[in-house]
Parts: structure tokens; sequence; C-alpha cells
């Protein structure tokens, strides 16, 4: 029998075991039969002169066969030179993986110490599959390690296993040859050497990219505009380039610096396994991320199909409301003026409607990760978005209900302005006095809205003045200076003529309104048309010696405050039966 050599670091009666298996197992190999096929040795192998008769150890009932199937336990990993070799699943005469890992660790380290042929064999026996080095015991492959790893059987996982032991053998040769090692030594000093020269070209290139770059974004910052505003800052957009380049350069240099840090580990034998790990890592994520891409491109073109024909519907709606607003089509229910909040509102629709359509398709939509973001996002929206929700119903409210249009006089919360713009959120109203006042459309719902332009008979609005008169002057008179303020006031129209209405007998005096048409539209001549009314009506008031003042008092006057009928008419206000014939010019009065 061979001499089998073992040094050992024992290590817990587990190891013992194992000891004491291998022991009983060599004492029983002489009396074992050897028959045709029970050595079988790889081709690399073939012409080797074995050194003795390859062991066959018994099947016994404590042999370390499971009965009753492979009980899963801890799994270990034979390394050798910083390679693993094999990987122990099962155990073996009570030893766990561990142990087993380790007894063979110990035992290859002595074998290859010994500096023979380094010749790799295997060997069926009843257990499994036995590894051999220059015919000497190394470690066993079980049944149990075959089942466990879901091979089709020992001998594969030890085949396995030989190979990765003849690269560890290999690559201890190389280890110990010098010349191999100054080869080495030298191919990863040149291959520093260029690794320094591309990523010092890399960053002379990265400058001159981000120098041109950025003078490209000062000089075109200033095209990007929308509205007469600029869509970003000039500063922001080269921060941007200069952020880009700086993107770009940095992905460069790591790509350069995994390749050199791959090639110079692989030149030495111990640091190799690390260099096939850094391969390995590379090229799995990006044929991983190339076949994600591949079956994500028939999706991805359905999902890209559907936003096309959204796309096109949207664009055929919105010349259709275009339409509509120019005045080129009628529809019935839709104006001019709700034409552009329907344009708005069909486009939101068709594409909230072309993203719950293509969200399936869309590569990662089955994800945890994208249904946690889309479920984050929802309760972002539908939380942060109540008030933004209640403003634009509020808007969609006015503006199908048609409660006021741009370009009409309005009264709102008490201020009364010219309706510039109607938005979703907010109205604009500018005022005569250069004002321009932002009210949310929430608050227009809340209030009171005086429209003074939708009864007017001529495009303009319907202006009021209000005058408080004691009851000791004629009503008649007051009519008539208030009708005689509104023919001497220039912008109001004579058609329909200007009417005077008693709006409130109230305790200490009359109530008068003046209402009459005024053809001015813009804001400024409203104001100055209502400024110049109530200037009439100051000046015929005085030119008839009528105060105009509301009349407090504690107690009864002496004389009663009454107006005797002979002066019911008093000038300017006329008896129904005079017939003067009016000036030229002039509209009778009623």
């Amino acid at each position: 029998m061979p001499r089998m050599g073992f040094r050992i670091p024992v290590r817990g009666w587990r190891a013992w075991l194992v000891v004491a298996a291998v022991a009983l197992d060599t004492a029983v190999l002489a009396q074992a039969p050897s028959g045709p096929g029970a050595v079988s040795e790889p081709a690399g192998a073939r012409g080797a002169e074995p050194s003795a008769q390859p062991p066959v150890l018994p099947l016994t009932a404590d042999s370390g066969v499971l009965l009753g199937g492979p009980v899963r336990t801890p799994d270990a990993t034979l390394t050798l030179y910083n390679r693993p070799v094999m990987n122990f699943r099962a155990s073996m005469l009570g030893a766990p993986p561990a142990d087993r890992a380790h007894v063979a660790r110990a035992r290859l380290a002595d074998l290859l110490t010994q500096g023979g042929p380094g010749v790799v064999t295997l060997h069926d026996i009843p257990q499994g599959t036995a590894v051999l080095v220059d015919g000497q015991y190394g470690f066993i492959v079980t049944h149990e390690d075959a089942v466990l790893s879901h091979a089709p059987g020992a001998r594969q996982v030890a085949d396995r296993a030989a190979g990765a032991l003849r690269r560890v053998i290999a690559e201890t040769r190389e280890s110990r040859d010098a010349a191999f090692l100054l080869h080495a030594a030298l191919l990863a000093a040149i291959a520093t050497a260029v690794w320094v020269a591309l990523v010092l070209l890399i960053r002379w290139v990265w400058r001159r990219s981000a120098t041109a770059l950025m003078g490209i974004a000062r000089r075109h910052a200033g095209h990007l505009t929308i509205g007469g505003g600029e869509v970003i800052s000039r500063e922001r957009l080269i921060s941007a380039a200069r952020y880009t380049v700086s993107a770009v350069a940095i992905f460069v240099i790591l790509l350069v610096t995994w390749q050199w840090l791959g090639y110079v580990l692989g030149r030495f034998p111990y640091t190799r396994p690390w260099s096939e790990g850094l391969t390995t890592f590379l090229v799995g994520a990006s044929v991983g991320t190339v076949e994600a891409v591949a079956r994500s491109l028939p999706s991805l073109a359905v999902a890209v199909l559907i936003f096309v024909v959204a796309r096109a519907v949207d664009r055929m709606q919105r010349r259709l409301f275009d339409r509509v607003q120019s005045g080129e089509v009628e529809l019935a229910t839709i104006d001019r003026d709700t034409a552009p909040a329907t344009r708005r509102l069909a486009t939101i629709a068709i594409w909230l409607f072309a993203i719950a359509m293509a969200y399936p398709y869309i590569p990662g939509s089955d994800t945890d990760a994208f249904k946690g973001l889309s479920v984050l996002l929802g309760l972002m929206v539908s939380v942060g978005a109540s008030g933004i929700v209640g403003q634009a119903a509020s808007g969609l409210i006015l503006m199908y209900t048609r409660t006021y249009r741009p370009g009409e006089f309005v009264q709102v919360a008490g201020r009364d302005g010219t309706v510039m713009s109607m938005g979703l959120f907010t109205t604009r109203l500018r005022t005569g006095m250069g004002e321009e006042l932002t009210l949310p459309n929430s608050l227009v719902m809340g209030s009171v809205v005086t429209n003074h332009s939708r009864t007017a008979r001529t495009p303009g609005f319907v202006a009021q003045a209000s005058v408080t008169i004691g009851y000791d002057v004629p009503w008649r008179q007051v009519h008539a200076m208030l009708e005689e303020a509104a023919r001497r006031t220039a912008g109001v129209e004579a058609t329909p003529v200007p009417r005077v209405f008693q709006t409130a007998l109230s305790d200490f005096y009359v109530e008068y309104r003046l209402a009459c048409e005024v053809a001015a539209t813009e804001p400024g001549a409203r104001m100055a048309v209502i400024s110049a009314l109530n200037g009439a009506i100051q000046d015929v008031f005085n030119e008839n010696g009528v105060q105009i003042l509301s009349p407090h008092y504690l107690e009864d006057p002496a004389r009663p405050k009454i107006v005797p009928p002979a002066h019911w008419y008093a000038p300017p206000a006329r008896r129904p039966d005079d017939r003067v014939a009016p000036e030229a010019g002039a509209t009778p009065a009623t």
C-alpha cells in the first residue's frame, strides 16, 4: 500500500470520526477485489503509471449513507490557493460539511507539498466517487452531495471538482516559477502604465469637451424660450452640461480601471480567481442587461404604439377645438369660450387612458418596486392635490355655466373689474385703476357675481350711479336731473334711454339709482366714463340748487318736510302735458 502521509490538524471528535473511517477503509483495501472499470482516469492522466491500486471503500450500515434520503446541513466550500474546488453539502460518518472541507484542505495541501507529478484521477466507490492525487486519497464526493447539488450523479460532481483541482495544481507550479512571476510582473507594469496614460487622456478629453459644451450652452441658452420666458436659465444649462460630461468621463474611467484591475489580477496565480470574478460579473451584468432589453422590446413596442396612437388622437381633437374656438365649426354644447378648457380636458383624458393601457407593457411594471412606487405617487397626488382638484372643479363649473367670459365687466366679492382671462384655477380681473386682481375660482364660486356686461344691448356694460336725497326734494326733479347728467356724459349711449329707479325709501332719505349703457370696453375707458358720470351728476344738482345729502335728525322739524304740489315739477322736470320741443340732439325726458 502507498504511504498515505496523513498530517491532518484534528479539530473535535467529528474529525476523529473521519480519520477512523479513512483508516478503516485503508485496512479493507487489501481484501477488496478490483475489477475492470474500478479505476477510471481522465484523459489527461492516461499514460501515467499508477503508484498503487486505488482504494475501494465498502458500503456498510454506518458508512455515511443516510437511510430515508439526505439531510440538508450547512454547506462548506473546499478552497485551495484562493480557488474553490468542491462544495460539500452532506455529512459523512457524522462529520458535517465544514469538517469534511477542513480535513480535505489539509490532506490536499500535504499531497501537493510532496512535489509529485500531480495527476488527478477519479475512482467510483459505493459511497460515491473518490478524488485521488498521484494515486493517493484526496477527498470523497458522496451520493448525498450529488443529490443536494441537483446533479445527475456523484461522478459528475467529482469530475468538476477534479478539473478545478488540476487548475489549482497548475497554478501552484506557476507560483513557484520565478520566470513566470517576473514575466507576469512585467506585463502588470506595462498594463499599469497604459492605464495611467488612458486616465490622463480621458481627463484631457473631459476638460476639452466640458469647455466646448459649456460654450455651446452659453451661446444657445437664450434661444430656449416659451412665451417670452427662458425654459432654463443660462447658469443651470451650463451646470447641466458640465455635470453630463463629468458623469460620462467618470464612467469611462471606472470602466478602464475595471479592465486594468482584472487584467493585472489575472497575471498572478493567487489573484487570478478575483480577476475571473470581476470579468464574470461585468460580462454577466452586460449580458443580463442586453437580454432584459431584448425580452422587453416587444412589450416596449406595444407601449410605444399606444402612445403614438394617443398622440394622433390628441392632435385630431386639438384641431377640432381650435376650429371651434376660431368660429369655423359650431357645436351644440361647446362654444368659443369653453373650447380651450374642453381641449385641455380631452388631452388629459386621452393621455391618462394611454398611460393606463400602456402600463402593463412598460418594462419592470410587474416588479414590486415599480408597484410600490406607483402606489406612493398615487397617494402623494391624492393627498396633496385635494385643494388643487377643488380649484379645478370650480374653474370648470364657471366655464361651463358661462358665469362670465373674458372681456366682460363684473363685480366679484365687492371688486369691479374686466375679466382678462379664465383659468382652471384662477380668474384675472383688471380694474380701471390699473390694478390686476387674481381671484381663486373657489372664492368666486362662494361669492355673488354681478355681470354688468351680460344685459347690455351693445358691446360695453351697464353703468350705475346711486344718490340719496331727502324727502323734501321732489322725486320727479331728481329723476330729471339724473337723466340730464347721463345725457351730458360722453360715452353714455342714448339708446336705450337712461333710466332712474327709486330702490328704497329709507328712514331719512330716498335712494335713487341711475342705470345707463356705456359703449366702452377697455378697463380704463370704463372707469373714465363712470367718473365723468358722477361729475355730471354733481354739476346738474348744483345748477338746480339741490344738495346731495342724506339728512338725519333727532326730532320732528318745525315745518313738515314735504314738497308742495306747486313744486312737483321744478326744473328741469316737465309736466306730462308740456309740449316743448326738445333742443336739437337732445333726448326727451320720460
